[in-house]
């Protein structure tokens, strides 16, 4: 329903309790949609009242109803006043709101709140694979819905590029590069270091004492060995430049990026300083720990006994230099669940530092993604990377396009499978709730049938197509009386509910909320389209009609908007 609903909804229950004192902004908080549609369209519930009233909620929503009558088809369903409303006054609010709003509809208005989104944390030992992906698209489409709502959203990134595994790359390359680079093998940069990292496991299963080299290896790199560090430059160049062109293909923003190579030493400063202040201690080992066991979660190492530096030491650093960068009011970490335990110290670690922003930051976990035979393991190089899914994604669509059209250029063939490639992708990965494992499957993602992004898009399309053939641009003078039947009020519910979805979307950070609406949107348009001729109605139908569907078109297209895909009027 409308706000403006809810709004007249609350004006008429204040009106008949004049003797009661009664906000409309509470009421109107209160109002709610009944799951079963045979109770109504709009619900209060009584409970509010009864202390004020000294009356038993049923009763009280007897008495609402009996004086409501004369003004809206009411009824008490326990301590529930329910309204049923016209179908013409439905259709107009909403229809109307839409075409005046058009893409601002659903907007939430302007707030000072900064929030910055980290995404998606690459190692620069490998390229971008489905894990990361699931990464990008989560931040993605969460900073396009938290802007959507009014807010000032950065995305940012942490790129760890030192540490243990980035040296496990370079020692294979140091064994076995022989001068080779990504040019000589024609591969894409980071993909050739990711290469390294998959013949590194192979040369750890022969030396019995390469751990020790690692270790040495590192701790010459911190000590800045010349050679060490050229070799470091290099490979992290060539992983970087790999990652670049991946987000351009994608279409990921980052604002800001930031480096462990820059804030591992920074954190090292803020923990040995913490050691003196005895926030955290030396365990039996002469590793730097915070003991955490009251809190349940065990002790945690934040400096080897080496002294060098863990994930957590330059987490602790970043932090607070985002902080004196963005002054944000939420920090939202885009991180695997597997994770879990790791923000819990890290948030604890910035509350024992006496840092404010402690309690604005929040782990946004999501499960994995798995293929049909099983987890990825990158070490062994049982992985599906970013580029080559998105390869085969878009070499798929473009089979279902040719498969539909035999007269199209060529490339208009490969902007279509392009977007319907990419729109799958998005729409299959972002349709299940984040924080569950699933199985990706390319084949599936692309059906025009059932929940995907295809049959989302090809409605779109289709609602364009009406549009051409009608030669219509936009309607005016709109006779909403009909729009008078049952179906025209259920589509036109199920669009009142979208910025609610949206609201709820930002709040919980589930853009899978998103996914979902529009799959209930056109199904219920496809279903009204098939019983309910649009082109060849009387011209007031007609009109209306045309109105309806325009309100459809513009949703989809907002919708997909805010979880980064492509709304095209072909297909």
């Amino acid at each position: 329903m409308s706000d403006s609903d809810r709004l007249q909804f609350a004006k008429a229950i204040v009106r008949v309790l004049p003797d009661v004192k009664l906000e409309e902004k509470l009421i109107e908080d209160q109002i709610e949609i009944p799951k079963d549609k045979s109770h109504g369209d709009l619900a209060f519930p009584c409970f509010y009242l009864a202390k004020e009233m000294k009356k038993a909620p049923q009763k009280i929503a007897e008495e609402i109803t009996e004086k409501l009558s004369k003004k809206f088809s009411a009824k008490a369903v326990g301590p529930y006043v329910n309204i049923t409303l016209k179908a013409e006054d439905v259709t107009k609010d909403i229809i109307s709101d839409i075409l005046k709003e058009k893409d601002k509809y659903g907007k939430g208005k302007k707030t000072n709140k900064v929030i910055l989104v980290e995404s998606p944390g690459p190692n620069t030992n490998k390229p971008l694979h489905l894990g990361h992906l699931r990464n990008i698209l989560l931040g993605d489409s969460m900073k396009r819905i938290l802007q959507f709502c009014g807010n000032d959203v950065h995305i940012v990134n942490v790129v760890n590029d030192r540490g243990v595994h980035i040296c496990k790359s370079m020692f294979a390359y140091k064994m076995l590069g022989g001068g080779k680079t990504p040019k000589t093998e024609k591969m894409k940069s980071d993909h050739f270091v990711g290469g390294m990292y998959v013949e590194y496991s192979k040369l750890e299963k022969k030396d019995s004492k390469i751990d020790e080299k690692i270790q040495n290896m590192l701790l010459k790199w911190e000590d800045d060995d010349p050679e060490i560090r050229a070799l470091w430059k290099k490979m992290n160049k060539w992983a970087l430049d790999g990652f670049k062109e991946t987000y351009d293909r994608l279409g990921f923003d980052i604002e800001k990026e930031y480096y462990e190579s820059d804030t591992y030493q920074g954190g090292k400063d803020i923990i040995l300083g913490g050691l003196k202040k005895r926030i955290f201690e030396k365990d039996e080992e002469g590793a730097v720990i915070i003991d955490f066991e009251k809190e349940g979660l065990g002790k945690k190492v934040l400096l080897r006994a080496n002294g060098t530096s863990v994930y957590i030491t330059q987490d602790i650093n970043m932090a607070n230099i985002r902080y004196d960068d963005y002054k944000f009011d939420e920090m939202i970490y885009v991180v695997g669940n597997e994770q879990q335990y790791h923000f819990k110290v890290l948030f604890e670690v910035f509350k024992k530092l006496g840092w404010d922003f402690a309690k604005h930051c929040r782990h946004f976990s999501y499960g994995m993604v798995e293929l049909p035979e099983g987890k990825m393991k990158s070490r062994e190089g049982i992985v599906v990377d970013t580029d080559n899914l998105l390869n085969e994604v878009t070499e798929l669509a473009k089979n279902e396009v040719l498969a539909r059209y035999d007269d199209l250029t060529d490339s208009e063939v490969a902007k279509r499978a392009d977007i319907i490639g990419k729109g799958a992708l998005r729409f299959f990965i972002l349709k299940f709730d984040a924080l569950k494992n699933f199985i990706f499957n390319p084949k599936e993602s692309l059906s025009f049938e059932g929940e995907t992004g295809p049959y989302v898009q090809y409605t779109h399309a289709r609602i364009a197509s009406i549009l051409r053939k009608g030669k219509v641009k936009s309607v005016s003078n709109v006779d909403y009386k009909a729009l008078d039947g049952d179906a025209d009020k259920y589509v036109a519910q199920i669009l009142s509910e979208y910025p609610d979805v949206v609201k709820k979307a930002a709040l919980d950070l589930k853009p899978n909320l998103i996914c979902h609406y529009l799959i209930k949107l056109c199904k219920a348009f496809n279903s009204y389209y098939v019983n309910n001729p649009i082109l060849k109605s009387d011209d007031n139908v007609r009109n209306a009609r045309l109105a309806l569907v325009i309100a459809i078109k513009q949703v989809i297209q907002s919708g997909l908007e805010l979880i980064g895909i492509d709304a095209p009027d072909r297909m």
